[in-house]
């Protein structure tokens, strides 16, 4: 069981994060609202592991992204944009099939997407994943290469390897039914993941979509109950509820300015790993991420130019050095 004021001590390796999935174009509409009233859409460098593995480099972690995008001009436009962010790309492929890309409604609550999906889920289990893998401290996928094969497979490989070198595995459910097979239970497959991993984060709409309308601390009761180690259930403007299983703690949402919800569970992710290695404890590195997603809000888009994690406390008014009690 994780304590809330433990601070994790991670063995000494050259890699802080290892984000495994979908490397994808977000098409963002222009205007709010539904897709049948949009004129245009920009674009933008999507999906959640490249999204953090950007967002904690930029916080002041080292990441590497193992994914796989189209021989295409939209798969040029993420790797150059990866490589404009700084980041390594020797562990992204390119496949003969399209870039994966999710049409989304801008919104200031929860966007509507559409999945148009090829090429992310190409990922198989090498020397090079390996390698990676065992110079990592934490490893981070979500429901999207948990939904296609090979990629299915290559995570479940990283998992096994990953518990066997004591490397910690975050885990976000973003279940959409779309993105499963037709007939496939999606739902049962996430629901056997949960106690397999160290930290999982639903956000309320995950919750519903796996267990059904509940309320929040219905929903808690149900994840703990099938093993969770540490769970953060979020809830937008209501901040979130926070559980290891012994105790229920709630967090105020930081946010004063909502101009688009694209990518703030990313951004959570990015400081609550950020405050995790860098020693933070675990309710410090919670706030930490709450942080991180109320900056992010203040943007377009799910990536944006984030300064070094402890400027951002800072302008969140979190105490360097406070203790949970």
């Amino acid at each position: 069981m994780f304590e809330l004021d433990e601070r994790i001590t991670f063995e000494n390796r050259s890699n802080d994060l290892l984000a495994i999935g979908e490397l994808l174009v977000d098409l963002i509409s222009n205007e709010y609202g539904d897709h049948a009233e949009s004129d245009g859409y920009t674009r933008y460098v999507g999906g959640a592991p490249s999204n953090i593995a950007i967002n904690v480099n930029r916080l002041g972690i080292r990441s590497r992204i193992v994914s796989a995008v189209g021989e295409d001009g939209f798969g040029t436009f993420l790797l150059q944009h990866l490589q404009q962010a700084g980041m390594d790309i020797a562990s992204i492929k390119r496949v003969n099939e399209a870039t994966s890309m999710v049409v989304v409604s801008k919104s200031k609550g929860t966007p509507i997407p559409i999945f148009y999906r090829a090429a992310d889920y190409q990922l198989n289990y090498d020397a090079s994943l390996e390698s990676l893998l065992g110079n990592s401290k934490i490893i981070h996928f979500s429901c999207w290469p948990l939904s296609r094969q090979p990629a299915r497979d290559t995570v479940e490989k990283v998992m096994i390897e990953a518990r066997r070198k004591g490397i910690y595995i975050g885990f976000d459910p973003n279940f959409h039914s779309m993105i499963w097979q037709p007939g496939e239970d999606g739902v049962a497959y996430v629901k056997a993941m949960i106690p397999q991993v160290d930290f999982i984060k639903p956000s309320k709409d995950d919750a519903d979509r796996l267990f059904g309308e509940a309320t929040a601390e219905q929903h808690m009761q149900r994840f703990l109950a099938l093993g969770a180690r540490l769970v953060i259930l979020t809830l937008g403007e209501d901040g979130a509820m926070v559980s290891n299983g012994k105790e229920i703690v709630t967090f105020a949402s930081c946010a004063t300015e909502v101009v688009d919800t694209t990518g703030a569970g990313d951004a959570f992710w990015s400081g609550f790993y950020t405050g995790l290695v860098e020693g933070y404890t675990l309710h410090e590195a919670l706030k930490s991420g709450f942080a991180v997603s109320a900056y992010k809000l203040r943007y377009s888009g799910a990536i944006v130019d984030l300064p070094p994690l402890k400027t951002i406390r800072q302008e969140f008014g979190i105490e360097e050095g406070a203790s949970y009690a």
